[in-house]
């Protein structure tokens, strides 16, 4: 499996790749966590509410407790796939997932509070868009590691 088909499974549910890869043993776990915490989150019920512009609602009916183990779980099923794939040989390689799993979790925490413009974004919006920072954040810490190491 090459390394971006890991990652868009891994993208469309954690374990896909894993059991793509013939590794059933990590690929049944992902799923199975990916489900348990679904469920106990209702996360599905947040994202269909969430796209359809009933953000408070999606809050009310959220389980922060099991909601804030998903980012952790998805990004690191994430990175396992990546690896299995190939990917991710180089020192520090994790950093960019581990921080964009960390910003969504901090990103999850804040989502019923944080306004962007005036909109409150929810639990599924803002995680989201905490993405894009934990990763270039990861990015910048690993070239800095590696450019100190160098020296």
């Amino acid at each position: 499996m090459k390394k971006t088909e890991a990652i868009m499974w891994s993208i469309a549910l954690p374990g896909f790749a894993q059991m793509l890869s013939k590794n059933y043993l990590n690929g049944v776990l992902f799923i199975f966590l990916e489900f348990l915490i679904n469920v106990q989150a209702n996360f599905n019920e947040i994202i269909m509410l969430s796209f359809l512009g009933e953000t408070q609602t999606a809050i009310e009916r959220a389980d922060f407790q099991w909601l804030l183990f998903y980012p952790c779980l998805y990004f690191f099923a994430m990175w396992d796939a990546y690896k299995d794939a190939g990917g991710g040989k180089g020192e520090y390689s994790f950093l960019p997932l581990v921080f964009a799993a960390f910003f969504v979790t901090v990103g999850t925490m804040y989502s019923p509070k944080v306004m962007i413009f005036g909109v409150l974004l929810g639990p599924v919006w803002l995680p989201i868009l905490s993405v894009i920072p934990g990763l270039l954040t990861g990015y910048i810490i690993r070239k800095i590691i590696l450019s100190v190491q160098a020296a």
